[in-house]
């Protein structure tokens, strides 16, 4: 059996999870939609793929808890009935399903939060009321109550949210408990919040019933738990009841990346490996793990007794199935980039995935047989192209692909090369993989021409884009973003022109000389500052970067903040990458020329000569439309879809989802 230790069936005395693997929480939005079938659907389709367990987007207890106002929960008899559709149809599909009961206490975006005491979260403009005994009685209660009717609607069990800076972890540590009463203090009147908790739920539910505490194994903030204080919270939440200690990394405002695609695969994974003798109920290990193999040798070598993933269940609802019958390698995988789940959440948009267009759109976004197969030409195999060619294949229409490449990938292949982006190296062999088994015929190396698009019912262009001329005077002396990748000759000072999201990789590519921390755990949390909570509280040490490979300059025309259009959950992280190598990012930029000195600019009204060795352009792009402009003038009606229909920062987001939709109506 391929995997043995991911697909073991784990005992939990009154039920038996048929293998390791847990769904972990992800908030969709899909719970505030009100269509409950579409809910029903998400969950179901995962659990037809496999998965043991999934645990649910965070519900609020109350009012005041939930993550903005509005936020779902159990409130009322028609929310049990409505969470019913959701537990029946998993069942039905011969899965389990937890609630994930979240109050996020200081991090709820209303007036009405509360929390320990009453200091602000940075992440949010509302400064939270300290509770009172009674406050605290009512948080208590309410997350009881919710757990009950998570009961009562049929749910599996329940996962206390304890880490991630939410609201039991805010009792946890100095940093936001600053009481002297009982529920403050010493350590142990700090844990007593959680602990209380997860008791009076265990209690109400009884014991035939799956209770997961999420709890922090690393806060990653100043004043946070020591290790001695995250295992003395460990036991004590086994004695109260807990049937499985789930583990969280970080807090939201920790000024550590956890989760995004340059964070290493399985980066804390040492710290559940440390946890785990500490107690003897399972523990799950969480954090970039994304294919069946980073997790099998987890299991295998005693790291956890389950693996949490969940985007990965966003990217690939049959992940299990696939891994079971040894087809990892047409897994779907999760490239951590956040752009259309964790963005679009923090955005207040309906989560989905950049590789899965499908998920939350299960009951909308449907590949059906198509009733008339046709003939149809994709010009284009960058993942716009990829990406509707499959979906046509897999609705039975016979479909050739073009690329005036010899390799698939096309703007994807350039990414790949980026320090830090390495999970494009999977995406790139998943289409690849995906393309040969689907029966596309490809025709890579030549450029498709009129004639060789006449006769097909359909054709889509997705010919991508090409650099944009910035019109600066000796730009000739310059070097594409293009050429600089792939490996051209570069100095030692270099000027980027154009601070978009292309702008900054070229800059990671540059000062990384060739070198990446996410592919060396230990290099990359020395970089970060990822210490011991062994050693200091919360696991914060002093980042301790290399020396960049080179001094470079980052600027933009527009005079604002470069990298202020990034992803709303990653841009941070490039902007800290960057300063950390001491790059110069100015923006304001006026390009007087490129010059035999370097390069002549303009900043606040004054000229000066940047002394590079190169200059290197990243000035946007513009769709490649060629053939588009061709065909049209030949009366051949074509699609235009990704690039070549807009050039926006090589969106490989929208690329994929508008291949998707167009092959689904095709």
């Amino acid at each position: 059996m391929p995997y043995p230790h991911l697909l073991a069936p784990l005992d939990l005395g009154h039920i038996t999870l048929k293998n390791r693997v847990l769904m972990g929480s992800m908030h969709t939005g899909l719970e505030e939609t009100g269509d409950w079938n579409r809910v029903a659907e998400f969950y179901a389709t995962r659990a037809r793929g496999g998965v043991a367990l999934m645990v649910t987007g965070g519900m609020a207890p109350n009012a005041e808890g939930g993550v903005f106002p509005g936020a779902a929960g159990l409130f009322s008899p028609t929310d049990i009935a409505n969470h019913r559709i959701v537990t029946d149809r998993v069942h039905a599909a011969g899965g389990r399903i937890a609630m994930q009961i979240l109050h996020a206490g200081r991090y709820a975006y209303s007036k009405d939060c509360v929390s320990a005491s009453p200091i602000k979260s940075p992440i949010s403009p509302f400064p939270p009321r300290e509770l009172d005994e009674a406050g605290i009685e009512k948080q208590i209660s309410d997350i009881v109550t919710a757990a009950t009717r998570a009961r009562e609607a049929g749910y599996d069990g329940v996962e206390v949210m304890g880490s991630e800076g939410y609201f039991l972890n805010q009792f946890l540590v100095t940093h936001t408990n600053h009481r002297t009463d009982r529920w403050g203090g010493s350590f142990e009147n700090r844990m007593r919040l959680p602990v209380e908790t997860v008791a009076r739920v265990r209690a109400a539910v009884g014991p035939d019933f799956i209770l997961i505490y999420r709890i922090s194994l690393i806060d990653l903030i100043p004043n946070g738990q020591t290790w001695d204080e995250v295992t003395t919270l460990a036991r004590a939440i086994q004695s109260a009841g807990a049937s499985i200690l789930n583990t969280g990394i970080g807090w939201h405002e920790a000024r550590v990346p956890t989760i995004a695609t340059s964070v290493p695969r399985a980066a804390f994974a040492h710290l559940t490996a440390r946890l785990r003798p500490e107690v003897s109920i399972p523990v799950i290990t969480s954090n970039r793990i994304n294919t069946p193999d980073v997790a099998e040798a987890l299991l295998a070598e005693g790291a956890a007794d389950m693996v949490s993933m969940a985007r990965p269940f966003l990217a690939d609802p049959d992940f299990v199935a696939k891994a079971a019958a040894g087809q990892a390698d047409r897994i779907a995988p999760c490239i951590a980039c956040n752009q259309a789940c964790l963005d679009h959440t923090f955005s207040g948009k309906l989560t989905s995935c950049l590789v899965n267009p499908r998920a939350c759109h299960e009951t909308v976004l449907r590949y059906e047989p198509a009733a008339t197969p046709k003939s149809i030409a994709v010009v284009g195999a960058g993942p716009a192209g990829m990406m509707a060619a499959l979906v046509a294949a897999k609705r039975g229409h016979r479909v050739t692909l073009f690329d005036k490449s010899t390799t698939l990938g096309g703007q994807l292949n350039l990414a790949r090369l980026v320090p830090g982006k390495e999970e494009f190296n999977g995406l790139v062999h998943w289409f690849a993989a995906e393309v040969a088994a689907s029966g596309i015929e490809t025709r890579l190396g030549a450029t498709a021409g009129i004639d060789d698009l006449r006769g097909f019912d359909e054709v889509v262009v997705a010919t991508g884009v090409s650099p944009r001329d910035p019109g600066i005077v000796g730009q000739a002396r310059g070097l594409s973003y293009i050429e600089a990748l792939k490996g051209a000759p570069v100095g030692r000072r270099v000027a980027v022109i154009g601070a978009g999201g292309i702008g900054f990789d070229v800059a990671e590519f540059l000062v990384a000389g060739g070198h990446s921390t996410t592919e060396h755990p230990a290099e990359w949390r020395r970089e970060w500052g990822v210490g011991d909570p062994a050693t200091t509280p919360g696991g914060l040490a002093d980042p301790a970067p290399d020396a960049p490979a080179r001094q470079v300059w980052l600027l933009q025309r527009k005079p604002e903040k470069p990298g202020r259009k990034l992803g709303k959950t990653t841009g941070w992280i490039h902007r800290a990458a960057l300063q950390m190598k001491g790059v110069k990012m100015w923006g304001g930029v006026s390009y007087l020329g490129i010059e035999d000195g370097g390069l002549r600019i303009a900043r606040d009204g004054v000229e000066e000569i940047l002394p590079v060795d190169d200059v290197i352009l990243c000035a946007g792009q513009v769709p490649e439309r060629h053939l588009a402009d061709s065909l049209a003038e030949a009366g051949i009606t074509a699609h235009i879809i990704g690039g070549a229909d807009v050039a926006a920062e090589l969106d490989a987001k929208r690329a994929i989802d508008q291949g998707a939709r167009l092959a689904a109506s095709l």
